[in-house]
């Protein structure tokens, strides 16, 4: 049976969807459909003539970005979807990929779908793309490699037309641009276009299964129902919270119907001497922890064990995620002198594996990586033989921001997609589905051991948990931990579902098959839940996975 993968991925910068779609093309095991759109961008195929470019794109607000596809310079932006299929090609004859045919196929499946939409458009002679008489309504361009598929296409929905007088476009100029909303003399919804076209992707290239997930879509109706169902009387998280909830379809429950915690998910406080001396020691060197910070509920085994996860760049967060509690006032400045500190507390611990995680400081230029780079370096003055593990948030997606925590060579490069695509936007509204991915496919194109964790429970379904899984495993994820969303207050997300012990194994299960060298999967599973035995599994033969 073949299986198509499609995401909605909203608005992605140039740069990382590339990068997304390369960790796809040489890592995946599946056929992927990624359909976003871009902001203003204008991009050069490996033959295109620069004096097609005419004006400096940065004077109407446009990147200008060199790129490994055919064709000329074309123009990405708001209003256009663009979709990069990454698929093997059959061979059409002694290993070689017939790419026109291909190409072809691409013309052919807009061609449909815009007539769906009611937009009469064909193919042209001498000219590849997918036309309205003679202005282009779709360009087309790709790259094969090793039988398999980047790059794509670009539909015009209703982006501003405007931008395509910068430049020549696809080197032609004896012709025009259009749009479906032009053609059509009205507004055309984009998710109405997305509906069109994967439907025709997947009958002309012969799918038997379509696995979608959509980042929320923002519309009038839904968030028409969004607001009314957040201010009922009976409910009881902020109106914020619910209305994004209900936006992206959630049930959200009442106050009057909430279901108690179950006894898989209650702890037994352990507060004995080693404990103790812990929070003393933290204590001593004014240090946070995510264990006290996000409330976790593992905090007295590990810290038992003399075991913590170490927060640093302070203890306030300049992004207010759904889930979490750590502190959101206004963030007071980097103390330059706290990666010693850390230091002195994995030697005095005696710690073999050091975590070490932030807040989000999206007030600091580079969202707080040097901060990450000097804890590393001064663990590895101080403790050598210590193994450390970074737990960090996205950087914005500042690719050289995200060098300097890469450069440092932890022995773990953590970061969590935290949820599915389609409740992103409800769980971390500052953060994205696409960039996480992004995000962990560079540390592994980096040469890193590199982990994820999902929590459930905020109305995530199971087949949207295991395309999650499916992606993170894709980009090369190695370590993967499922655990259960525990609401630290009224202020945010309510449980939607407690899941079993036994619906974890499911998805441990189904994680173990896709290749993951280690998993931790149970409603008491945190990112840095048993860390040291998951380095232990890593870059070996796949283990059992752990439930717990």
């Amino acid at each position: 049976m073949r299986r198509l993968r499609v995401r909605w991925l909203g608005t992605v910068p140039y740069q990382e969807a590339d990068d997304l779609q390369r960790a796809l093309h040489d890592r995946a095991n599946h056929d992927y459909l990624l359909l976003l759109e871009h902001p203003h961008v204008y991009t050069l195929g490996k033959g295109a003539d620069l004096s097609h470019v005419l004006v400096p794109p940065g004077s109407v607000g446009a990147e200008l970005v060199k790129c490994d596809r055919g064709g000329d310079v074309t123009y990405h932006g708001p209003g256009q979807l663009v979709g990069y299929p990454i698929l093997d090609l059959p061979e059409w004859r002694d290993g070689v990929r017939d790419v026109v045919a291909y190409v072809r196929s691409l013309e052919s499946v807009l061609i449909e779908a815009a007539s769906d939409l009611g937009v009469r458009s064909g193919q042209a002679d001498r000219y590849t793309g997918v036309w309205a008489g003679d202005e282009k309504l779709a360009a087309i361009g790709v790259k094969v490699a090793r039988g398999r598929t980047r790059h794509g296409f670009a539909l015009n929905v209703d982006p501003d037309l405007s931008m395509f007088e910068h430049i020549v476009p696809c080197g032609i100029s004896d012709r025009g641009v259009t749009s479906l909303a032009r053609e059509l003399h009205s507004t055309v919804q984009m998710h109405d276009v997305v509906d069109a076209v994967v439907d025709r992707f997947a009958g002309h290239f012969g799918y038997d299964e379509v696995e979608r997930q959509d980042i929320a879509w923002r519309h009038a109706a839904k968030a028409d129902a969004a607001d009314r169902l957040a201010h009922s009387p009976t409910r009881s998280a902020p109106v914020r919270l619910l209305g994004r909830l209900a936006e992206a379809g959630v049930d959200v429950p009442e106050t009057g119907t909430a279901v108690r915690k179950p006894e898989w998910m209650k702890v037994r406080a352990d507060l004995g001497a080693n404990y103790r001396e812990t929070k003393r020691l933290m204590r001593s060197l004014s240090l946070n922890t995510v264990c006290e910070e996000a409330g976790c509920p593992n905090i007295y085994e590990c810290w038992a064990d003399r075991t913590a996860t170490f927060m640093i760049l302070g203890d306030r967060c300049t992004r207010a995620c759904g889930f979490c509690l750590v502190d959101t006032r206004h963030p007071l400045p980097i103390d330059e002198h706290e990666p010693e500190r850390v230091a002195d507390a994995v030697a005095q611990l005696g710690l073999a594996h050091a975590v070490i995680t932030s807040v989000a400081r999206d007030d600091a230029p580079d969202g707080g990586a040097a901060g990450f780079a000097a804890t590393i370096q001064a663990i590895r003055r101080r403790t050598p033989a210590t193994k450390i593990e970074v737990l960090i948030p996205d950087c914005k997606g500042d690719a050289a921001a995200l060098a300097t925590i890469f450069d440092a060579h932890p022995d773990v490069l953590n970061h969590n997609l935290e949820t599915v695509a389609r409740l992103q936007r409800a769980a971390r509204p500052s953060a994205a589905y696409f960039r996480s991915l992004t995000l962990l496919s560079r540390a592994k194109s980096a040469g890193l051991v590199t982990k994820s964790g999902i929590i459930v429970g905020m109305g995530e379904t199971e087949p949207e948990l295991r395309g999650a899984i499916a992606d993170l495993r894709n980009v090369g994820v190695d370590i993967l931990t499922l655990g259960q969303y525990l609401r630290p207050s009224t202020s945010h997300l309510p449980v939607v579902k407690w899941w079993t012990p036994d619906e974890f194994q499911r998805l441990g299960d189904f994680a173990r098959s896709l290749g993951f060298s280690h998993v931790e999967a149970g409603p008491l599973v945190r990112s840095s839940y048993h860390a040291r035995a998951a380095l232990d599994s890593a870059g070996t033969e796949p283990a059992a996975a752990s439930f717990s």
